[in-house]
């Protein structure tokens, strides 16, 4: 029998969302972009900074990193399908090379853990650029904030793509970092999510660093998208993590409550590494075979679902 999840709650019916006219199609010009960048950014920041809206935002930012990851690939000619980029970096062993699939998803679940507070927040970005960018990330980051002052924060997004690109135009996952980051610390939020990257392609980009005409709004409209898009994901996984917490007290199994803190903060969840021996994060024992039996129990109870299809090697998760 598969559990439905109850009417949601009066808080999850009240969880921000954007109004008709923001997404409603319309000819776009610099000043509308910005006008519904605006808004959309001011519902964003409420779901994922008011931790009583239910947001669980871990989630959310593995979430953000797997697509960060795809559209990435997609930019640096690589076009790997996102269940590919998932498996490499979640079923390959520790003692093993990801390859380029899985070290992309590093790359922007690392990026997701950048703590942008703090004198030295620049160390941990420059760690992750690598010795070949760690010069220039810093005016990169100030001439992009001193735009986003002047003209919104769209604006400095596009022109630290811009910078990044024009520099080394090869860096595509860089260049959309350097834009997160922009947003982020305008938005004040203590750390990214990798959301630029979602719905720009090559021709964009290439437009931008030409030059072409109307590039910059162009860039701008698939950054707004991509928002937007969020902003339906953050709903989304509120609603889905309040049903998953709906069904806690039915799971018996020993480390249960741990368990389920694992699949709200990770997009997908290998029972046999993440949840046995130790429950990831904790000292809590769970064999290989509670494991499975947990993550099914999820699935029978209608708050998860296996996410590759197979009968081994399997992967579980309540994202969509």
């Amino acid at each position: 029998m598969t559990y439905q999840p109850g009417t949601i709650s009066d808080d999850l019916k009240s969880l921000p969302k954007l109004p008709a006219w923001v997404t409603s199609g319309r000819a776009e010009t610099p000043e509308t972009v910005a006008f519904r960048s605006g808004a959309a950014l001011m519902v964003l920041d409420e779901l994922v900074v008011d931790q009583t809206r239910g947001v669980p935002v871990k989630l959310l930012a593995n979430r953000l990193a797997l697509k960060a990851a795809t559209a990435t690939s997609k930019l640096e000619g690589r076009m790997a399908r996102e269940a590919d980029i998932r498996d490499a970096y979640h079923l390959t062993p520790p003692d093993q090379a990801r390859g380029p699939d899985g070290d992309l998803l590093a790359f922007w679940r690392d990026a997701a853990r950048l703590r942008l507070i703090g004198r030295d927040w620049h160390a941990g970005l420059k760690e992750l650029v690598g010795p070949g960018f760690e010069m220039d990330v810093e005016g990169w980051l100030q001439s992009a904030a001193n735009q986003s002052q002047f003209h919104g924060p769209l604006t400095g997004c596009v022109a630290v793509m811009r910078a990044v690109l024009q520099s080394y135009d090869r860096a595509e996952r860089l260049a959309c970092l350097m834009s997160d980051i922009v947003l982020a610390r305008f938005l004040n939020w203590p750390s990214v999510l990798p959301i630029s990257a979602q719905y720009l392609t090559k021709a964009t980009l290439r437009d931008l660093t030409g030059e072409g005409q109307g590039a910059e709004l162009a860039v701008q409209v698939r950054i707004l998208e991509s928002i937007e898009e969020t902003i339906r994901l953050a709903r989304d996984l509120a609603q889905r993590g309040a049903a998953l917490r709906t069904v806690a007290p039915k799971l018996r199994a020993k480390g249960s409550d741990a368990a389920v803190a694992v699949f709200l903060s990770e997009d997908a969840v290998a029972p046999s590494t993440m949840l046995s021996p130790m429950i990831q994060g904790t000292n809590i024992p769970m064999t290989d075979r509670a494991a499975r039996r947990f993550c099914d129990r999820l699935v029978e109870l209608g708050v998860a679902r296996e996410l590759t299809g197979r009968t081994t090697f399997r992967l579980y998760g309540i994202a969509p």
